[in-house]
């Protein structure tokens, strides 16, 4: 696992996933496998017929000397068939989903993104969600010191 939308699963209720390859440059790769990747504040949008991910954080590699051109939030394309880009569409035109990337990992040489569809939480279901942790947190807790 390279990286995690940590704030997705707290932000949104994860409906479905999907796989997608990631079109990535030479340097882009290196650097995405040495983890210098952030998946904070990412989307997904359409373009004609090719999905892309937006504002997706691809540090520089460095040992790949200077880069003046290189831009690290540029838009990236997803590989997808032409079906499942079409049910995406579909879905995100649907009140209150998005589709957003969940994680970047390797499979095999090949670098990969998970994405969801979500619908975005409540308030009070955010709290519930905290509740639920804290609750867990404290069990841990418990049973790694009894106090007998």
């Amino acid at each position: 696992m390279l990286a995690t939308n940590k704030r997705a699963f707290f932000d949104y209720e994860i409906l479905e996933t999907l796989e997608a390859g990631l079109v990535l440059s030479g340097p882009e790769v290196k650097a995405a496998k040495l983890a210098h990747i952030s998946l904070k504040g990412t989307y997904i949008t359409f373009r004609g017929q090719e999905a892309c991910i937006t504002n997706m954080d691809i540090s520089r590699y460095k040992p790949a000397g200077p880069m003046p051109d290189y831009e690290p939030t540029r838009s990236r394309k997803i590989l997808l068939r032409k079906r499942q880009i079409a049910y995406l569409r579909e879905k995100s035109l649907e009140k209150g989903l998005t589709i957003i990337p969940l994680e970047v990992y390797t499979k095999g040489h090949l670098i990969k993104v998970k994405i969801g569809l979500g619908r975005g939480k409540k308030q009070y279901d955010k709290r519930e969600t905290i509740k639920k942790r804290d609750i867990q947190k404290e069990i841990r807790r418990t049973l790694k010191n009894p106090k007998f």
